[in-house]
């Protein structure tokens, strides 16, 4: 097993050693904005991306500040069950983000959106429901980048054959992001 180990570590640390993460310092730029000015944050994926978008909800509306009233306006997309199930039955499973945008968002808000593949088509219907919208778009993306890596405003592309780094990459990019937020509490009102 040690040699497993290693071999994930090696290769978790290989792709975060090679990527370009300006964009991820474009989304921290943005998300303090929209702390400041009060803008909202959508988060949305599918299975275990789903689980880290409600994970990285927490720590954005609370974990960035610690004061209460004083953290991100974030919404996890796939948090609630009723309107999910209500929506895939009613519309279809491809709708089930970008209808709740279309309710919920306002031109300015931000999308950040989590993708393995780049390619599951309620995550697509959600970067083209943003634009429409006249929100700016993220997506964290593993494999080739699929056809999220053309929708998205900021492309977060990391180029990397396995699910489970692709869904880890999601949460250390929510952590760093999280923390650097937290640093910078002193600059939001």
């Amino acid at each position: 097993m040690r040699n497993d180990i290693r071999d994930y570590l090696q290769r978790l640390s290989a792709v975060l050693e090679t990527t370009d993460l300006s964009g991820v310092e474009s989304l921290g730029q943005e998300l303090l904005d929209c702390w400041r000015t009060g803008r909202q944050l959508f988060l949305c994926g599918n299975g275990g991306s789903a689980a880290n978008a409600i994970h990285l909800a927490n720590d954005f509306l609370y974990g960035i500040s610690k004061r209460p009233g004083s953290g991100l306006r974030v919404t996890a997309l796939p948090a609630n069950s009723s309107v999910l199930t209500c929506l895939a039955n009613d519309m279809g499973y491809d709708q089930v983000f970008a209808l709740q945008l279309a309710v919920l968002a306002r031109p300015g808000d931000v999308l950040l959106a989590f993708s393995g593949s780049g390619n599951s088509p309620n995550i697509l219907r959600a970067l083209e429901k943003a634009r429409e919208i006249g929100m700016r778009s993220y997506a964290v993306l593993g494999y080739s980048g699929g056809q999220a890596k053309a929708l998205a405003d900021v492309p977060l592309h990391f180029a990397i054959d396995d699910m489970q780094i692709s869904e880890d990459i999601q949460l250390i990019l929510g952590h760093l992001l999280m923390q650097w937020l937290y640093r910078h509490r002193d600059q939001v009102a």
